[in-house]
């Protein structure tokens, strides 16, 4: 079994900043790409970033690109996602996802292992 466990989520008004985490805990799969998604209300989930395990890859989505950074320290097998200039917009359930791959994965069903999600709202 593979636990990931996100924190970090709260309400912040528009132009700030929130920092998640997402802690995996089980099964080793350090090696393997991981991810963040986010789902609003009413809509789809959405791709927001991956990075490899080499940290060589990385891929973002355009609406986050250049607000948004994502990273990992793979010895805490711990991934982050820094927000900056939040928008509401940006206002979703916020996934943590994991993958056996080594590449870079955009599909969601391309993720082996799901955290339960962390609450973001952005105020305007």
């Amino acid at each position: 079994q593979v636990q990931l466990v996100e924190s970090g989520g709260g309400l912040v008004q528009a132009g700030g900043s929130l920092r998640l985490s997402c802690a995996a805990s089980g099964r080793t799969f350090s090696r393997g790409a991981m991810g963040w998604f986010r789902q609003a209300p009413g809509k789809e989930h959405e791709f927001v970033a991956a990075k490899t395990w080499s940290g060589v890859s990385t891929r973002y989505a355009d609406s986050v690109k250049g607000r948004f950074t994502i990273s990992r320290d793979n010895a805490k097998n711990t991934v982050y996602l820094q927000m900056n200039s939040l928008k509401p917009e940006d206002t979703a359930v916020y996934y943590c996802a994991a993958t056996l791959k080594t590449y870079i994965e955009d599909r969601r069903l391309g993720y082996d292992y799901w955290g339960q999600g962390t609450q973001v709202t952005v105020s305007s």
